[in-house]
């Protein structure tokens, strides 16, 4: 039975309103690459009403030879959509550096059609915060050398002396004795965190399930840290391996989990949630290469605690950031080192309602290991 005019107009008009409310420039492409539809921020993104964007196709606002005009051919052909990072559609008539992400898919009801929709915030963006990440490591890992020859020598003569003044003194002096023991004990801890980013070994990596890796963090955490904190899951079974080393993937899940509980506190109604799953087409563009890398598997973690302030959000992942009254603000350092060494990406986002740290990770290969390599923790599937 067909629905009522007034009915499809309704829905419709639903539609028109919610597709003006996303915040990103979304077109319709039909089978003769006319666009079909525009919401209005595809209107003020390719600097023309709806009207004149639909007396026109595609490639009369992007270059001849676009890559976005390929991504719509592929979609069409394999008929699943695509996302893909840090295209470049700068021309004449929507302007330069419209450097942009760009998720496209079929339109299952009309053959032919696709669906654009259109990032400016880049990955491009994250991936220079990642570099910076790096540099910041790297001089972590300078004044790592540096206080280990400059501080920890002198320190364990200050703790010696402090050892031997404890055997003299009266009782009630032995409490600042005592104190200086704590707090040079607390400097060396700290220094012997900062040498971990001067560890320039080649990493061992294998084929890794992340969902192992996952329940082992799991594990630690509700026999510890998060022992009254619910954690659910929501993980793809079909996922391949990561390419990765499992003791350093541990590493980083214990550290995003621990601070995720440590965001929730004692809220008897907080939540930590691990996800994983399979984004296929997700590739982008290394600065210095001509290659785009895939990176298909995404893993995250989030909480339901009371987000991250905007003002600590950029700049999360340098050395010495912290919220917390004692942290030492290199937990996060050393996830984007980690993460980064394995040709990864880490994204942090937040509001009120709660913080997701999310990763992404390029898969094993067989073809990454010589013939008769039979690596172990792989996943079924």
């Amino acid at each position: 039975m067909t629905a009522p005019a007034s009915s499809r107009k309704s829905q419709l008009d639903s539609a028109q309103i919610v597709l003006n409310t996303i915040r990103h420039p979304v077109i319709m492409v039909g089978p003769d690459s006319r666009i079909s539809f525009a919401n209005a921020d595809a209107e003020d993104f390719f600097k023309a009403s709806a009207v004149i964007l639909s007396r026109n196709t595609l490639d009369h606002f992007v270059p001849f030879g676009s890559p976005l005009l390929t991504l719509v051919e592929q979609v069409r052909e394999r008929k699943a959509a695509v996302n893909e990072y840090r295209v470049d559609i700068s021309s004449p008539r929507i302007g330069p550096d419209k450097i942009v992400d760009i998720y496209v898919a079929p339109v299952v009801e009309i053959p032919g059609s696709v669906v654009i929709m259109f990032q400016e915030r880049s990955m491009a963006e994250k991936i220079d915060r990642q570099m910076t990440h790096r540099g910041a490591a790297r001089s972590v890992t300078g004044l790592a050398a540096m206080l280990a020859h400059e501080i920890k020598n002198p320190l364990s003569g200050i703790r010696g002396a402090a050892q031997l003044l404890e055997t003299v003194v009266p009782d009630e002096d032995r409490t600042l004795t005592r104190l200086i023991t704590e707090e040079t004990d607390r400097i060396v801890s700290l220094v012997d965190r900062m040498e971990i980013f001067s560890d320039e070994r080649p990493i061992e990596r294998s084929a890794v399930n992340i969902h192992a890796v996952l329940d082992r963090v799991k594990a630690i955490a509700r026999n510890g840290f998060a022992s009254r904190i619910k954690i659910v899951e929501e993980y793809d079974p079909s996922l391949p391996p990561v390419f990765a080393n499992r003791d350093q993937l541990v590493q980083v899940f214990l550290n995003l989990v621990k601070n995720a509980a440590e965001a929730i506190g004692s809220d008897p109604k907080g939540e930590i949630k691990l996800s994983t799953a399979f984004r296929p087409g997700m590739r982008l563009s290394v600065p210095g290469s001509a290659d785009r890398v895939s990176l298909p598997l995404e893993f995250c973690v989030t909480d339901n605690g009371p987000g991250v302030s905007e003002d600590i959000l950029p700049i999360l992942f340098d050395p010495f950031i912290t919220t917390k009254q004692n942290g030492s603000g290199l937990g996060l350092a050393l996830v984007a080192k980690i993460v980064g060494e394995h040709g990864g990406i880490i994204e942090c986002e937040s509001s009120r309602a709660g913080t997701t740290f999310r990763i992404l990770m390029p898969a094993w290969r067989e073809s990454t290991y010589p013939a008769g390599h039979d690596p172990d923790g792989g996943l079924d599937g």
